[in-house]
């Protein structure tokens, strides 16, 4: 049975231990309920965005429970090695071996044996290395490309602010970067929702060369195609960067443009006001105080000093969550004004640190043909406009989703400690003010439309949750002091490979759009597997792997709302094996020497129901066998060309699935969650080790 609020507060207390206590600044937000006028969007007046530097999902919260992290049971599979010859990409042959180990894992940066592993040192993170460590989604060389530390991870023990924030809010783990680069491209998403990949506007950007007032390092003199600041104070919305101009990590990105520059240098008029609101030093106190004077712009960008910007050749996560504790304090400073606020933070990109969940991307076109399909337009989304001899053999590639980075949706109508699984990336932010404001940002290109969502799924405005806490945590900033004396080490490497573990138990789950399901068919007369959408407005980017060729980089596709694509399958009598991932942890596995049966996980008059096709020409009788969750096997004849929905009684474990079908000659595997509209719980069989091997 679902538990109710005391005894999942209870539970949760339980499994999260001393973290899930909360410093001042969190209990502070916590503690102040929303201002609810109309149960809806509306009720917001304040959005909030600070973009920390250069963390993975994985680097910060691969470990954390309910979430898809490190003990994914379905990572993905990887190109094989002589010495590991069916691994997953949680395995990763280590750069450098000589005397060392050959092969590396994710491994914990153990910061209570040595202080010092808070500032590990950082990784190549540009579009050429990027690109080389993606590799069109095999994943299976990131050592090679981004250097061993990029494997390293931190645990609840290691990061006490950043697992209270998620303990106390919601946490989205599947929030990506917008691209396979560093962070000045990643923050035009922010700004102005793209890069401008075809190269109208003197883009696409895909470095950091403009991210300072001074010079012209690639001799345009700056971009030229409108931001979402210049959109806001045409609509009459009102906005403000807060910075100081003399130490903000060169991390605005709107000093590139043409628009910019020109403003910069005058003293009145509408250039005047733009540089007023974007290009001059407002720091945290000048918030607090526009806090406390109920001024606070509508829309608001933070954008920290070095120091504390996280990024790991300068800073810290200690220095990070002293940051976002000052942050905190400021807005929560006036209650009336927090009551009517949120605070999204997040990270640019992921620097080179490992994340193992492989991004949604269009598909992979080589050698004048796409792996894979998209029903939604997409050419806007490859890299075709070189910029120089250095990334020439990237022409062709899938700019993004790029890796998954963390993002804390922080507000009095995201209390409770949810997980939100909706694929996410840097324009949801800017879909999120267009839902609230009204004003569209026109440069996001239809595919991240349809794939990305837009936030508000990870807020409840008709009925937010109120959440018990325990006492505060020690305030942040005496362990930002001493992280800022702090230099950059190489972490040791572990002697053996060993699983990396993530904490088992359950977190509360926001509900996501997903209705996906893999079908066997005959097309044209040749079998085929086809990848569905029910879902009502969402599009689905769904892999495909043949594991009988892992050095093939795997199909990608599109799949709009309410649509299907076919991938084909070799001919009558003849052996597949695919590994499928999608969205909201869908997975199937199918092996099979021909079509027999075809079986999905659907609702079927308001409940979950397996239905089974038999496609055969002779009866079939098939065993079922639940994977996770301990439901006793059955067996089920069906006659030929048979159709049958078989119940399924998912209440025990929160709507999640994990299946295994099989008749002579074919298996399945389905695992997955069962959606439909309501909030939830995470997978209760989620956690623990990490799966290095496929088999």
């Amino acid at each position: 049975m679902m538990q109710d609020r005391r005894s999942f507060i209870r539970a949760m207390t339980a499994t999260a231990g001393a973290a899930a206590a909360f410093t001042p600044a969190i209990a502070r937000a916590l503690d102040i309920a929303p201002h609810r006028r109309t149960g809806s969007l509306m009720d917001v007046a304040y959005v909030v965005i600070l973009t920390q530097e250069n963390r993975s999902f994985d680097h910060y919260f691969g470990a954390l429970r309910g979430v898809t992290g490190l003990g994914d049971r379905f990572a993905a599979p990887a190109p094989p090695l002589p010495n590991a010859p069916d691994r997953t990409v949680l395995v990763q042959p280590a750069a450098n071996a000589e005397g060392g180990p050959s092969l590396i894992t994710p491994f914990r940066l153990d910061t209570a044996e040595d202080f010092r592993l808070y500032r590990p040192q950082g990784t190549p993170h540009g579009f050429t290395d990027g690109q080389a460590a993606w590799d069109n989604g095999r994943m299976g060389q990131w050592p090679r490309f981004k250097q061993n530390q990029a494997m390293a991870h931190f645990a609840r023990q290691d990061l006490p602010f950043q697992f209270a924030l998620a303990e106390a809010f919601t946490l989205c783990d599947a929030y990506h970067c917008a691209l396979h680069t560093s962070t000045n491209p990643n923050r035009l998403y922010i700004w102005s929702g793209t890069h401008d990949p075809l190269g109208r506007a003197n883009g696409p950007a895909i470095n950091n060369g403009y991210d300072t007032l001074e010079g012209d390092p690639l001799g345009h003199g700056g971009y030229l195609w409108a931001t979402y600041p210049e959109r806001l104070m045409a609509a009459g919305v009102s906005f403000q960067i807060y910075q100081d101009m003399a130490d903000n990590f060169t991390d605005n990105p709107l000093v590139g443009f043409q628009a910019y520059r020109r403003a910069h240098g005058m003293a009145a008029g509408a250039g005047a006001l733009l540089t007023r609101r974007t290009m001059t030093t407002r720091t945290l106190d000048a918030l607090k105080q526009d806090v406390l004077s109920d001024r606070l712009p509508q829309v608001s960008w933070i954008i920290a000093p070095a120091a504390m910007s996280e990024h790991p050749s300068v800073s810290s996560p200690l220095q990070g969550a002293d940051y976002a504790a000052q942050v905190l304090d400021a807005l929560t400073a006036n209650p009336d004004v927090w009551s009517r606020t949120v605070l999204l933070i997040n990270f640019d990109e992921n620097d080179g640190f490992f994340d193992h969940v492989p991004p949604p991307a269009p598909p992979t076109r080589m050698a004048g043909r796409a792996l894979g399909a998209s029903t939604i337009p997409a050419d806007d989304e490859y890299h075709l406009i070189g910029q120089g001899a250095d990334d020439e053999a990237f022409l062709g590639r899938p700019y993004g989703l790029g890796m998954r980075v963390p993002m804390y949706v922080v507000s009095p109508w995201s209390r409770g400690g949810h997980v939100a699984s909706e694929v996410f990336d840097h324009t949801s932010i800017l879909r999120f003010l267009e839902a609230r404001f009204g004003v569209r940002e026109p440069n996001i290109s239809a595919w991240r439309r349809a794939v990305c969502g837009d936030l508000t799924s990870c807020f409840d405005f008709s009925a937010p949750d109120q959440i018990d806490f325990m006492a505060a945590l020690p305030a942040t900033s005496a362990l930002s002091g001493r992280a800022a004396d702090l230099e950059e080490v190489s972490p040791p490497l572990p002697a053996e490979v060993a699983a990396p573990v993530q904490e088992t138990g359950v977190r509360r789950r926001r509900p996501t759009p997903y209705h996906l399901g893999a079908r066997l068919r005959l097309t044209d007369g040749e079998p085929a597997l086809w990848l569905t959408n029910q879902s009502a407005e969402r599009a689905a980017v769904f892999h495909v792997w043949d594991m009988a060729d892992l050095d093939q980089v795997p199909s990608r596709y599109t799949v709009g709302a309410g649509q299907a694509l076919p991938h084909p399958l070799p001919g009558s009598g003849a052996a597949a094996d695919l590994f499928i991932l999608g969205p909201n942890r869908f997975h199937r596995r199918l092996i099979s020497a021909g079509l027999a049966f075809s079986v999905g996980v659907e609702m079927v008059g308001g409940a979950p129901g397996l239905q089974f096709e038999n496609l055969h020409s002779a009866p079939l009788v098939l065993t079922i066998s639940d994977q996770a969750y301990g439901a006793p096997p059955q067996t089920v004849q069906l006659d030929a060309g048979e159709r049958r929905v078989l119940p399924l009684d998912l209440a025990g474990s929160y709507g999640w699935y994990d299946l295994k079908c099989e008749t002579e000659g074919q298996i399945w595997r389905l695992a997955g969650h069962i959606e439909d509209g309501q909030a939830s719980f995470s997978d209760p069989a989620g956690g623990g080790p990490g799966a290095l091997r496929w088999s």
